[in-house]
């Protein structure tokens, strides 16, 4: 089994449910308290043994590729002011991965997006899919990406990470039906994009974050667009299941915020405030849910 190196990150949304801030800048770059949104899932990857990340990218989006590389002026600038510290922390930013950038020229579907990268994946390696919009936070247990590979390394197959939501919120979410096989994975049998509640075969659905391998991605590349002329991932795995193909299902571990909406990016942001800004950040949190 080839050892997993790489991951796509699709983010050439235009963000447009966070305007006017989104106007001029990426949504992935705007911070969940101290630190850009897309530097959480770069670091879950890295931690996870991921060496080299693919960012798919769309226009506007020059500030990503600016983030994660160096930046000389700056690093000079800490070095002769003695700001050791904050040297430190951004010399790690462009030091933590390889990275890559691809353009996507069309908002064409996710799927689209990550054949947009496909041509620096080998034909015989499996890699990591992580949208922007999901975090997860698990502390001191696996982080989401390390448990997508954990279960890919058990059984070889595609894995989709998995949440148990609101039924009223299926219509949100591709939702699958789910064979589990123990408490913390299970057997998809069906995928349904975004069904109503009394059309979904349950309650679990993808979170943003996939492991796919080399034959799925062959699949990918003969999804034909759809009526709305996008390529999508759903329907990749619809495919794959049809043809009695195996794809496993890991109950996510953690806490989980979609910052594509602005309550989850506001309790994001709360969550990692109430972890790293100390006593001072926690009260001033109190005091405003008082």
């Amino acid at each position: 089994m080839k050892k997993v190196r790489k991951a796509i990150l699709p983010v050439a949304g235009m963000g447009t449910r966070f305007l006017p801030a989104t106007k001029a800048q990426p949504k992935e770059m705007l911070p969940i308290y101290d630190t850009p949104a897309i530097q959480f899932i770069v670091e879950d990857a890295v931690e996870a043994g991921i060496e080299e990340i693919i960012i798919v990218t769309g226009r506007n989006k020059r500030a990503i590729e600016d983030h994660f590389d160096s930046n000389f002026e700056l690093e000079y600038s800490l070095e002769q002011k003695g700001k050791t510290e904050e040297l430190k922390l951004v010399k790690s930013i462009s030091d933590m991965a390889s990275f890559a950038y691809v353009r996507q020229p069309e908002p064409l579907g996710d799927g689209h997006a990550i054949l947009c990268a496909a041509a620096m994946i080998a034909e015989d390696e499996p890699v990591v899919i992580l949208f922007g919009d999901d975090l997860v936070f698990n502390k001191d247990g696996k982080n989401a990406v390390q448990q997508l590979i954990e279960t890919y390394e058990e059984t070889g197959d595609p894995v989709v990470l998995l949440e148990a939501v609101r039924p009223e919120d299926t219509s949100k979410y591709g939702i699958v039906d789910l064979e589990m096989i123990n408490s913390e994975r299970g057997v998809i049998k069906n995928f349904v994009e975004k069904p109503a509640p009394d059309k979904a075969p349950s309650n679990l659905a993808a979170v943003g974050k996939y492991l796919i391998t080399p034959e799925l991605i062959r699949y990918l590349k003969k999804t034909k667009p759809g009526a709305d002329g996008e390529i999508r991932l759903a329907n990749a795995f619809m495919e794959y299941l049809a043809d009695d193909k195996s794809i496993q299902g890991r109950i996510l571990e953690g806490s989980r915020y979609d910052t594509g909406d602005k309550t989850g990016f506001l309790k994001a942001t709360l969550h990692v405030a109430s972890e790293r800004g100390g006593e001072e950040a926690r009260t001033a949190i109190k005091e405003f849910g008082q």
